[in-house]
C-alpha cells in the first residue's frame, strides 16, 4: 500500500476503463464547464449581477469547495491517485475524471463568486434602469460573502491536508464531513436565490439557459457518481440530487416569469410591480396614495414603486434607514443625473449646449 492508499492489486481496475464510462464522464467534465459559461456571459453582458441573491453565491461557493474537498479525501480517490503512478497517462486521467468533475464545478462557482464582487453595483450596469428591480446588495455584504467563502475555502484546504499527512486513518471520516456538509449547503442553496426570484418576479442576470442545462446534467451527474462510488460514496452523489431539484424550482419560476413579462397585457402578462421596500411611515405616499403601477402618462421615477421620493430629493437621509440605504440614494441620484437628456431640466443646466438663443 503506497502513502495515498491504494493496494497495488486494487489498480488493475483502472487499467482497462470502460469506454462508455470513460465517454459519459469526460462529456459531464466538458458539460460542467460549458454549462456556466450563459451564467459567466450574462452577468458581464449586463454589467450587474442583479437578480442573483448574495447568500446564493455564499451557500453555492462554500458547498462546491467542500465537495471538491470531499471527493479528494475519499477511499476511492485517493486509490484512483495512488494508480497513477503505475498507470500510463491515459489510464489515470479516466480514472481521476471524478476529480476532475468537482474541481470543473468548483472553478466555475467560484468565478460566479469573482463576478459577483465585481458587478454587485447597479450603477454600472449596461440594461436600462428600468429593468432592475430591488436594491443593490450594500458593499458590506459583498465583502462578507467574499471574505467567508475565503476562510471556508483555506479551513477545508488546511485540515484537509493535515489529514493526508499525519492522520491517514481518519480521512474517510474527514471525507464524510464534508459530504454531509456540502450536502447540507447544498439543500439549503437555492433557498434565498428562490426567494429573490419571487420577490423580484424576474430572473435579473440568473441565466435560463445555465438551469437548462444543470438541471439534468445534475441527475446524470449524480447517477454516474454512483456508478463509480456506489452507496458507500453516498455522501458525494446525494449532493447532486438536492441541488438539481431545488435548481428545477428555481427554473419553473424563472421561465413562469419570462412568460409572463412577455405576454401581451391583454392575455394578463405585462410587467408586475413588486413592493420591495416599506415607504416611510406617515409619508404622502403612505397616507393618501396607495402603491400600485403609474399610468401610462406619468412619469417613472427609478424607485417609485418602493414609496421613494424623485432622485433630486433635498432630504435623502429621511429615507434611508442606514448608512448603505444613503448610499444607494445618492447613487440612484448620480444615475439620473447620467440618464438625463434635456439639459434644462439637469442640476445646473440652463438651456441647450448647442442653440444659438440670441436671435
Amino acid at each position: 500500500m503506497d502513502l495515498l492508499g491504494a493496494p497495488r492489486d486494487e489498480c488493475d481496475v483502472y487499467r482497462n476503463p470502460g469506454y462508455v464510462q470513460l465517454f459519459v464522464s469526460s462529456i459531464l467534465v466538458i458539460g460542467i464547464l460549458f454549462s456556466y459559461l450563459p451564467q459567466h456571459y450574462r452577468i458581464i453582458s449586463r454589467g450587474t449581477s442583479e437578480g442573483i441573491s448574495p447568500y446564493f453565491v455564499l451557500l453555492g461557493t462554500t458547498s462546491a469547495t467542500a465537495g471538491f474537498g470531499n471527493i479528494l479525501s475519499t477511499q476511492e480517490s485517493r486509490t484512483a491517485m495512488g494508480c497513477c503512478k503505475e498507470l500510463d497517462g491515459y489510464q489515470c486521467t479516466a480514472g481521476l475524471l471524478g476529480v476532475a468533475q468537482f474541481g470543473a464545478q468548483w472553478v466555475c462557482f467560484s468565478l460566479i463568486l469573482v463576478l459577483f464582487l465585481i458587478f454587485f453595483r447597479y450603477k454600472e450596469a449596461t440594461v436600462p434602469q428600468e429593468e432592475l428591480r430591488g436594491q443593490a446588495p450594500g458593499w458590506r455584504t459583498a465583502i462578507t460573502v467574499g471574505l467567508v467563502c475565503v476562510i471556508h475555502g483555506l479551513f477545508v484546504i488546511i485540515l484537509t491536508g493535515y489529514f493526508f499527512l499525519a492522520r491517514p486513518r481518519n480521512l474517510n471520516s474527514w471525507a464524510n464531513f464534508l459530504g454531509i456538509m456540502s450536502t447540507a449547503l447544498a439543500s439549503i442553496q437555492y433557498l434565498p436565490q428562490i426567494y429573490t426570484t419571487y420577490r423580484l418576479k424576474h430572473v435579473g442576470s440568473l441565466s435560463i439557459p445555465m438551469m437548462c442545462i444543470q438541471t439534468p446534467g445534475g441527475l446524470l451527474f449524480a447517477f454516474n457518481l454512483y456508478v463509480r462510488l456506489g452507496w458507500g460514496g453516498w455522501s458525494t452523489w446525494m449532493i447532486f440530487l438536492f441541488t438539481a431539484a431545488m435548481q428545477g424550482v428555481v427554473l419553473f419560476m424563472g421561465i413562469y416569469y419570462e412568460v409572463t413579462r412577455r405576454s401581451p397585457p391583454e392575455n394578463g402578462g405585462g410587467i408586475t410591480w413588486v413592493d420591495n421596500a416599506p415607504s416611510v411611515p406617515g409619508s404622502p405616499d403612505e397616507q393618501h396614495h396607495p402603491r400600485r403601477r403609474p399610468q401610462p402618462n406619468r412619469t417613472y421615477s427609478e424607485g417609485l414603486e418602493r414609496g421613494l421620493p424623485g432622485p433630486f430629493t433635498g432630504h435623502p437621509e429621511l429615507y434611508a434607514d442606514n448608512e448603505d440605504e444613503l448610499e444607494q440614494l445618492h447613487e440612484r441620484e448620480q444615475r439620473a443625473i447620467l440618464r438625463e437628456s434635456q439639459p434644462l431640466l439637469k442640476p445646473g443646466g440652463i438651456g441647450h449646449p448647442r442653440r444659438d438663443y440670441s436671435g
